[in-house]
């Protein structure tokens, strides 16, 4: 009767020692997770007796959702086993009535006898799949709570814009800095205003860097222990940029605030009996244009390497020429918020590090030269 000659079909497949198997398994695995996760919520918590920098040190490597996800993965398997003891309770019933079933088709004397045991039968084999199914629904739904989901493409870039808030301020500079400088071939004075929007953020991004000790500490193993590792060059490069992209907007600020102060003690000079409004309008004027042409000057100071290289082409083809060193920029930038992938942040570590080695310092070094003799006395 394995075959269900009679019947013709098997209104009620499935092996039942095969479940049971899978259900004592599934059960043993639940217990010890939920054993481990009463321990890993002890060690977390420091309700333990274990104390000193050992333990202390363990439970920091310890993440604070671990103690969760494996309390959860146990309720999802504790649930599934007692999912699947139904599911095996269910089968041995079914497959007991199709061998009934069987049996009265085998010993049916009459068409009418076997069309009843056969219409018997495919009740049954309907009970069944639906049931099957039912077990299945829930099956999916505790292995979907095993594990956590992987987050979404916006909750990754936030995560990682909130871990390491800046490499984002570096990252907006760079992504700005080659729009403004797109911009700028357009509309100069729209792109100009971005790019000072960026070397804000890169000053911004300098000064958030230098006071984190974890992104100070490869730069110091690298000089002390000469440590030059990943985390040292990626520390490095990053360095190098941020404190590249603050040379045009630092410069341009301090030339406007030189020539603010200048021509707000010439307004007050040449009339005493001003109100200090006076001095104050004349400054803020002097201070807001002086920028603005420093900025500007700045802006069309190319790095010398570049310059020696395309010292034949015309200013537009500078121009353009600039834009796509800083769009490499930007694409590293936008390239830091993909998956984690070890080969793609040493690669975009290495065109920083090139960018940064042969266009943004020595255009920095140029720039900061054109500043200072403009600020000089």
């Amino acid at each position: 009767m394995a075959d269900h000659a009679a019947l013709g079909f098997d209104p009620a497949p499935g092996d039942p020692a095969a479940v049971l198997a899978l259900t004592k398994k599934l059960g043993a695995s639940a217990q010890s997770l939920g054993e481990a996760a009463r321990v890993v919520k002890d060690l977390v918590s420091h309700s333990s007796q274990w104390q000193g920098e050992a333990a202390t040190a363990f439970r920091a490597s310890l993440s604070q959702e671990l103690p969760r996800y494996l309390g959860a993965a146990h309720t999802s398997l504790a649930e599934a086993a007692r999912r699947l003891t139904g599911w095996h309770d269910t089968l041995v019933a079914h497959r007991a009535l199709a061998a009934r079933y069987e049996s009265q088709a085998a010993a049916a004397k009459t068409e009418q006898a076997l069309s009843d045991a056969r219409r018997l039968a495919r009740e049954l084999a309907t009970e069944h799949a639906a049931a099957a199914s039912r077990v299945a629904r829930t099956l999916n739904a505790a292995t979907d709570r095993l594990a956590p989901k992987e987050p979404g493409l916006l909750s990754s870039i936030w995560h990682k814009i909130t871990e390491d808030p800046g490499d984002a301020l570096s990252n907006a500079s760079a992504i700005l800095g080659a729009i403004g400088a797109g911009v700028a071939l357009f509309c100069p004075p729209a792109g100009l205003a971005v790019m000072l929007v960026a070397g804000g953020l890169s000053l911004a991004a300098l000064t958030t860097h230098l006071a984190d000790p974890k992104f100070r500490k490869p730069l110091l193993d690298g000089a002390t222990k000469g440590e030059f590792d990943a985390d040292f060059w990626k520390s490095g490069v990053t360095l190098l940029g941020d404190a590249a992209g603050t040379v045009p907007g630092v410069a341009a600020v301090a030339s406007g605030a030189k020539a603010g102060t200048l021509a707000a003690r010439a307004a007050l000079t040449a009339a005493p009996e001003a109100s200090a409004l006076t001095g104050l309008s004349a400054g803020t004027t002097s201070f807001r244009s002086t920028t603005w042409s420093t900025a500007d000057e700045l802006r069309q100071v190319e790095s010398p390497l570049t310059g020696w290289v395309m010292r034949s082409a015309s200013q537009d083809a500078r121009d353009r020429v600039g834009v796509a060193v800083a769009g490499t920029g930007a694409v590293t930038a936008v390239l830091d918020y993909a998956p984690d992938d070890e080969t793609l942040e040493h690669t975009t570590t290495g065109v920083d590090g090139a960018r940064g080695a042969l266009d943004d310092a020595p255009s920095a070094i140029r720039k900061t030269g054109h500043a200072w003799s403009a600020l000089r006395p």
